[in-house]
């Protein structure tokens, strides 16, 4: 490692980086699937109903995972946990070439959701280990724009693959994001720790490295002690109106993703090459949105509630809106999923800063994949019913004008949540914390 990067003030941003590009290559495998959908129905002579129970049955194994990934990164470190997510997920996409049937597809579904949903409790508590209390705002906004970008370059980038390399075939597509998914686990290896202690005691850092605040010892707590610091989450009834917002959160980002490109191509009858650029559209707005909403929270109104009700009630008209957009209307389709980009995702760094900010870090990496883990059945839930809204015509056309309607009632939902959620830090978190340090 260079001496600029042993001195350089800023190595956190380099870590935040790498867990930010390595975030992106586990948002191609699941955005790659989701572009080809309609492609994938056809050939394997698929339902909508099918269609969206493969979709929700990714998200139960995910969501699943997560439970499990918040309390293995605690146990065992961010890393390893990463580490064995990435392998589990590039192997099971590159399956995905050969799957046959509806049966196998329902298998590679839930061994990607397992692989995926080890992915993202495990990155957030590296970033809580690297970076100061007052910049977690930024930095979780920051990692959270890995799933804008990716949605926004993924269909592009796959539709390109299989329309130059391919003569349009989407199989091959899934043997060749196995590429990325090896960059991933070497980055990981080459450049990532579990926190800035780690390095600097092998010497790969120097000690102004370090960015506990206030210097403090990180705290040590037996099996007995951390089981009650769970309790500071567990008791607090603003965890589980969080973790419901951000049910209701995931349910319209992965209900609106996993539908798009159907509703493209069916409703409005785009080519491959034409989806690929309208689907990208509403994530490009998304990042600048994601990174806006973290700003807004870090800087001016130092809270969550005002971005997440700014973001969900401007979702309620603009998701009401697009499924109802005449055929062959595509200026005022774009100008809709560009609203809808913007608004669906304007609170999404924002939401994960809110655990981060509340409960202290020895036991965020849990609270976060508890919250996480029931939050993402929004995401098993949202295609599913979508699936059943589908109106599909005689002559095989389908209507896609219900499915937005429940996103946005949904997203009403949410913005009840963020109304009543208090956002102060636990006072049962100070005093237990407090506790900790004056023992030691």
């Amino acid at each position: 490692m260079s001496t600029l990067m042993k001195k350089a003030w800023g190595y956190r941003y380099w870590v935040l980086v790498i867990l930010w590009l390595v975030y992106i290559i586990n948002y191609f495998d699941r955005m790659a699937v989701l572009t080809f959908l309609p492609y994938i129905q056809k050939d394997l002579n698929l339902t909508p109903v099918e269609v969206g129970q493969l979709a929700s049955v990714f998200f139960f194994a995910y969501a699943a995972a997560q439970i499990s990934a918040g309390f293995l990164a605690d146990k065992i470190g961010s890393k390893k946990v990463m580490y064995i997510a990435v392998a589990v997920f590039t192997f099971v996409t590159a399956l995905t070439g050969v799957v046959k049937n509806f049966a196998q597809f329902i298998a590679l579904r839930i061994g990607l959701g397992l692989g995926e949903g080890h992915h993202f409790a495990p990155a957030i508590r590296a970033i809580n280990n690297w970076f100061p209390f007052k910049e977690r705002g930024r930095a979780v906004s920051f990692f959270a724009t890995s799933w804008a970008v990716a949605p926004a370059i993924v269909p592009v980038i796959v539709t390109s693959i299989s329309i130059y390399f391919f003569g349009g075939a989407w199989r091959p597509v899934f043997y060749v994001l196995a590429i990325p998914g090896a960059l991933a686990i070497f980055l990981l290896w080459r450049f990532v720790a579990d926190s800035p202690k780690e390095m600097i005691d092998k010497g790969k850092l120097s000690k102004d490295q370090d960015i506990e605040e206030d210097n403090a010892v990180p705290v040590k707590m037996s099996k007995e002690e951390k089981r009650k610091q769970y309790g500071v989450f567990l008791k607090d009834l603003n965890f589980y109106v969080f973790t419901l917002c951000l049910f209701c959160q995931l349910a319209v980002y992965w209900g609106t993703s996993t539908w798009l490109t159907s509703f493209l191509v069916t409703q409005h009858g785009l080519n491959l090459k034409e989806m690929g650029f309208f689907a990208s559209a509403p994530y490009i707005v998304a990042f600048f949105a994601m990174m806006l909403g973290g700003w807004l929270m870090d800087n001016v109104v130092h809270r969550m509630k005002p971005v997440a009700l700014i973001g969900y009630l401007g979702s309620i008209p603009v998701l009401w809106m697009l499924g109802s957009v005449e055929k062959g209307n595509t200026g005022m389709l774009l100008t809709l999923l560009l609203l809808v980009g913007f608004f669906v995702n304007l609170n999404f760094g924002s939401i994960y800063a809110y655990l981060p900010k509340r409960y202290p870090k020895e036991i965020v990496g849990s609270a976060t994949g508890l919250a996480n883990g029931i939050g993402q059945l929004g995401s098993f839930v949202s295609p599913l019913i979508a699936g059943y809204l589908v109106t599909v015509g005689a002559n095989g056309t389908q209507d896609f004008s219900k499915v937005f309607i429940f996103f946005a009632i949904v997203s009403a939902i949410a913005a009840v949540c963020a109304l009543i959620l208090k956002e102060k830090q636990s006072k049962q978190a100070d005093l237990k914390i407090a506790d900790k340090k004056s023992v030691s």
